[in-house]
């Protein structure tokens, strides 16, 4: 039998090292989907920028005559959300071996567009561009998100969705005959999107929206810096 040699592993180790570093991060995102849900929500016309569970259930609303719901605005954030996981999907396909350096380019570029769309809600006056503008770049940011957490595959930490984070803590409870697996993760990750929703309610009410902004590109910033540390930590680069 041929024992592994001391490289692998340690590169096994800084893997395993690796995955034990990026829930924390995506708990951050968690966060940051609550945050921006709540500016598209309660200022840009009842639109969703990272649930598109709800844009499409808003956009059958909108169809079918709804007051307060906007037929453009949803059709352009879900067009908007598939755009950036498109480009997600691009940038991890070419990415494939090099999981912790593609989580490190992604957060960056979000905290790109996120910067971007401070820049907007700051500097120009309430309209409908602004409002549009405002949609399309958060929408494209969390798009990207989406797809940077898939491509992760860390159980339960999708960031932009919690059915079935609710689901599992239910079907796979003790009282269905379960062992209740990860229902700590679980909880977190709805936690996590609650505090980021209220928070983001909070400031959008009683600030503005240029606050929540900010808040949520400090909260990537960090972020950037922590995925940046995780991927730095390990001898080879290559996860």
């Amino acid at each position: 039998m041929v024992s592994q040699t001391p490289s692998v592993d340690l590169i096994d180790l800084a893997k395993a090292e690796r995955d034990r570093s990026l829930p924390p991060l995506l708990f951050v995102l968690t966060v940051v989907t609550g945050l921006v849900d709540a500016v598209s929500y309660l200022k840009l016309g009842h639109v969703f920028v990272a649930n598109m569970t709800g844009n499409v259930v808003f956009l059958g609303f909108a169809v079918a005559g709804a007051q307060d719901f906007s037929i453009s605005a949803s059709l352009l954030a879900i067009g908007a959300f598939m755009v950036g996981a498109l480009a997600g999907g691009r940038l991890g396909s070419g990415m494939a071996e090099q999981r912790s350096r593609f989580f490190v380019i992604a957060i960056l570029v979000k905290l790109g567009l996120v910067g971007a769309a401070f820049v907007v809600a700051i500097a120009m006056v309430d309209g409908a561009l602004v409002r549009y503008g405002l949609i399309v770049l958060l929408a494209l940011a969390m798009g990207l998100q989406n797809a940077a957490a898939r491509f992760l595959a860390i159980p339960d930490l999708t960031t932009t969705v919690l059915t079935l984070t609710l689901t599992g803590l239910a079907a796979d409870s003790t009282l269905a005959g379960g062992n209740n697996p990860r229902a700590g993760r679980r909880l977190l990750a709805t936690g996590s999107m609650f505090l980021g929703a209220a928070v983001g309610a909070f400031l959008v009410f009683h600030i503005g929206v240029g606050a929540v902004l900010a808040l949520t590109f400090m909260l990537l910033a960090l972020n950037a810096i922590g995925a940046y540390r995780v991927w730095s930590r390990a001898p080879s680069a290559s996860t």
